[in-house]
Formats: C-alpha cells, sequence, structure tokens
C-alpha cells in the first residue's frame, strides 16, 4: 500500500525519514511518499483535506486540528508520539547585548529579557517574536519565557513563521527572535544571526513535542503505519546509529544542512556546551500517546485562552490519543 506522508523540515522528522529510507515501511508492506510541507498551517489542511494520510505534527495542533479549533474539520488519531524537548528561544544579538543577562541561567536570562521587552513595549517599540504555530509547544514556552521573567505576555508581539525561515527572518530584522525546533536555533547561532537564550526544556520539562497524526481513513493501514515508525523511532534513537542518521538528515532531500549543525541536537555532540539541558528525545520512552501528556498541552491551550469554554477534557483526549492502537502495533511482531 503506498501513503502519502507529510513532514515540516526538522530533526524530529527523522522517524518519519528513516522508515522510508531504511525499509522500515516495506518491512510492513507500506510505501511512503514523503513530502516537505511549506508551514504547519498547510501541513494540517492537507492531512485534514485528504491529501495526505497521516503526518509529523505539532502535538497542539493535532488536538486543535481534531477539535475543530484550528483548520478544516479532521479525523485525525494519535496513535505514537514521536518526540520530546527540541525546541529554544533564539534572540537577536542586539537584544541579546542590550539585556546583559547576570548570567546565562534561564531565571537570570528571563528577567534580563523582561526588562528590556517591558522597556521597549512602554517606548512604542514592542519586541517581536516568531513562533512556529499559535497551537504550539513553541507559543507556549515563549509565553512561559516571559512569565517567569515576570513580564505580562501581552507586552510582546508574536508572529507566525515557518522554522525553515525562522532564521532568514532573523536575519533580516522581521523579528527580535523566535522559538523553533532543531535544527534552526544552532543554524542561527552558527551564522551569527542570533544567541540561544534558553532551552524550552527549561521553561516546560521533556514535553511531547511531535506526533503522528494519522487519518482515520486508513483503517487497517494505521498499525502497519505505526510500527513502522515506532522502529524506526527505536532506530534514530539507539547512540551506534547517530553518525548515519545525522548524515541522511542533512541530504538535501531533507534538512540540506550541514550534519555538525545537525548533530547538536542530538545526544552526543562533542561540542555541546556543558548545562544547555535535556535534548531531543526520540524512541520508545516517548512513544506510547499518555494521558497525562494531552492533558499538559490542553492547560496550555486554555491558559492561552485557545480552549472553548465547557471543553469535556476527558472525552477531547481520548477522541484524539490512541495508545490502545499503539499498544495493538508493538504487541504484533
Amino acid at each position: 500500500m503506498r501513503l502519502q506522508l507529510g513532514y515540516v523540515p526538522l530533526c524530529d522528522a527523522a522517524p518519519l525519514i528513516a522508515a522510508h529510507e531504511l525499509g522500515f515501511a516495506r518491512a510492513e508492506g507500506l510505501d511512503l511518499d514523503l513530502t516537505a510541507e511549506p508551514s504547519w498551517a498547510t501541513l494540517r489542511d492537507r492531512l485534514a483535506l485528504g491529501y495526505l494520510d497521516a503526518a509529523h505534527m505539532l502535538a497542539p495542533l493535532a488536538l486543535a486540528s481534531r477539535l475543530a479549533l484550528s483548520g478544516p474539520p479532521s479525523d485525525l488519531v494519535v496513535p505514537l508520539q514521536l518526540s520530546a524537548n527540541g525546541n529554544a528561544v533564539t534572540l537577536s544579538r542586539n537584544l541579546w547585548n542590550a539585556m546583559a543577562p547576570d548570567s546565562e541561567a534561564p531565571a537570570d536570562v528571563a528577567r534580563a529579557f523582561a526588562g528590556v521587552a517591558e522597556a521597549r513595549h512602554r517606548a512604542g517599540s514592542t519586541v517581536t517574536l516568531g513562533t512556529v504555530h499559535p497551537f504550539s509547544c513553541h507559543s507556549y514556552q515563549l509565553r512561559l519565557f516571559a512569565e517567569a521573567g515576570g513580564l505580562d505576555p501581552a507586552a510582546l508581539r508574536t508572529v507566525v513563521v515557518p522554522p525553515q525561515h525562522c532564521v532568514e527572518a532573523l536575519a533580516r530584522g522581521l523579528v527580535d527572535g523566535f522559538c523553533a525546533g532543531a535544527p534552526w536555533n544552532d543554524v542561527a547561532a552558527a551564522a551569527g544571526h542570533g544567541r540561544i537564550a534558553v532551552q524550552g526544556s527549561a521553561l516546560a520539562p521533556d514535553v511531547v513535542e511531535k506526533v503522528l497524526a494519522v487519518s482515520a481513513r486508513l483503517d487497517d493501514a494505521i498499525l502497519p503505519l505505526v510500527r513502522a515508525v515506532a522502529r524506526a523511532g527505536r532506530w534514530c534513537a539507539d547512540p551506534e546509529n547517530r553518525t548515519e542518521l545525522i548524515h541522511r538528515l542533512g541530504r538535501r532531500t531533507y534538512l540540506d544542512l550541514d550534519p555538525a549543525l545537525i548533530g547538536r541536537a542530538f545526544p552526543g555532540d562533542p561540542d555541546a556546551p556543558a548545562g544547555t539541558g535535556m535534548g531531543l528525545r526520540l524512541g520508545e520512552p516517548v512513544q506510547e500517546p499518555r494521558a497525562e501528556h494531552a492533558r499538559w498541552v490542553l492547560e496550555q491551550m486554555h491558559a492561552s485562552q485557545q480552549l472553548p469554554p465547557h471543553l469535556d477534557i476527558a472525552a477531547a483526549i481520548e477522541t484524539v490519543y490512541r495508545p490502545d492502537l499503539y499498544r495493538a502495533a508493538i504487541a504484533d511482531p
């Protein structure tokens, strides 16, 4: 069976890419056609409208799509989680220099940021930060970053920038900073356009970042797909495969970047500075869709005033998150 899968160019798309590249899908009788989508909104719409069968997707956006809070009505379910962590807040060099934090500790950085952002807001030159989509952990981490420094998030301006365009937006001065997933923070820093201010995992440790969102119409193809992507994710998490993984991701077909930059997202990078926090996590420990993970996301959506009143949280989680499908898939040898 041939399936159309979408992804956005990020390191945490690795399980889908490995499932296609390394034969995990073919072993399940599946041929995968992968398409790099230009934005999360496009990916969301193409999945909802039937142009894609499944996708690498922001965990909050999967919930928002199925609950008819974002984009066309959707029948998607989440039978597999792909990753945790991997985001960071990157600020322009000018903004970082104006902040002059007492240390690089997240609390000191947040306070310094809040001071500059509040002063600029009062002066009528509000700080503008890029986020990849309103329904994303990136948006929630920006809010948590502001609150950690005592800043009212309303004193910031946020704009949506697809992750692969965040570096260009920062370089052109269109934003003063952004929150995106790996590898784009390291790309911005290596090019001299920005400074990684704080890791997302320091603001919200180990929250699920991406999921495999699958159209319910796939029916009998769901379990083979989940099995293939889960096995690929475990391959990606194996340190012995790190070098091969980052070189495959770096190919022009996928991220089209120096593997050394991609490698900074994964454990084992010899050049990683100490104290950078928890990095991107893939593989078995993050794969089962858990109600507590969905509940955290929905709590953040509520705090961001994105949920309708009186939403039945338990019913919403049960509708979207399908650990039964995950367990059935991995139980089948």
